[in-house]
C-alpha cells in the first residue's frame, strides 16, 4: 500500500502534498479516504507475489499448532522442522493477538455499524500496513461507507487467514514483521494517550479561561 496521496483535480503537474501523520491536524467530521492510500486497498495477498508484505509463493503445509510435534510423515522438510525449533511456539498472529486495544479512539461514525473491536484487532494484526497507514484509516472511519468497512474487514481477514496458512520456512520472517510492528501499535497507543491528555489540558484552560470571563 503506497504511502502517498493521489493529486488533486487540476494539480497536474505540482508534487501532491504528504498524506497527513499521527500529530497533524484532522477535520471534525473524519480525514477524507482518498488520503489514507493512493488508491483503493488493494485485493487480498495472492501466493507467489514477491512484494514486501504480500504472501510468498508456498507449497508446504501450514505450521502445526504449537505443542503439536511436527514430523516428516505429516509433509514437512528439514528446513521446516529447523525453524520450527528456532520459533518454538510461535505462529502467526500470536504476538499481536497479546496486544490490546486500550487508548485507540475510533471516532464516532454514524453512518456504519460494526464491531469497532474487531476491527481494531485486525488492525492491529497486519504486517502490510505501516503505523501511519493504521491511524489514517482510522481517522478515516466516519467518512467510510459500510460497503468500504466490510470490504476492509475482509481485506485484513483475508491477510491474516493467508500469512498463517503459510509453510513454517516462513515463520522466522513473520515473527520479526510481527514484532515491528508490534512495536509500532504500541508507538500509536502512546500518540493516543499524549492526545487525549492534551486535550484534556485544553479543555480545563478552556474552562478556567471561561469561569474568568476571558
Amino acid at each position: 500500500m503506497a504511502d502517498q496521496t493521489t493529486p488533486a483535480a487540476g494539480s497536474a503537474g505540482s508534487q501532491p502534498p504528504p498524506p497527513p501523520r499521527p500529530g497533524d491536524p484532522i477535520p471534525d467530521d473524519g480525514l477524507d479516504p482518498t488520503q489514507v492510500f493512493a488508491s483503493p486497498p488493494p485485493p487480498p495477498p495472492q501466493q507467489g507475489t514477491g512484494d514486501d508484505g504480500a504472501v510468498p509463493q508456498d507449497s508446504g503445509p501450514p505450521p502445526p499448532p504449537p505443542g503439536v510435534t511436527a514430523t516428516k510423515e505429516m509433509g514437512y522438510d528439514d528446513e521446516d522442522l529447523r525453524i520450527l525449533g528456532e520459533v518454538k511456539d510461535y505462529r502467526f498472529g500470536s504476538i499481536t493477538a497479546k496486544l490490546a486495544n486500550e487508548h485507540i479512539a475510533i471516532p464516532v461514525h454514524p453512518e456504519t455499524t460494526f464491531d469497532e473491536q474487531m476491527f481494531l484487532t485486525l488492525l492491529r494484526g497486519s504486517i502490510s500496513l505501516t503505523r501511519d497507514e493504521k491511524w489514517r484509516i482510522i481517522q478515516a472511519i466516519p467518512k467510510l461507507s459500510q460497503f468500504q468497512i466490510d470490504e476492509l474487514q475482509k481485506i485484513l481477514e483475508d491477510e491474516r487467514r493467508k500469512f498463517s496458512e503459510l509453510s513454517p520456512k516462513h515463520l522466522l520472517q513473520l515473527m520479526k514483521l510481527e514484532q515491528k510492528h508490534g512495536e509500532d501499535w504500541h508507538d500509536l497507543q502512546s500518540f493516543m494517550v499524549q492526545k487525549s491528555a492534551k486535550k484534556e489540558e485544553q479543555s480545563q484552560v478552556d474552562e478556567i479561561r471561561k469561569q474568568l470571563g476571558l
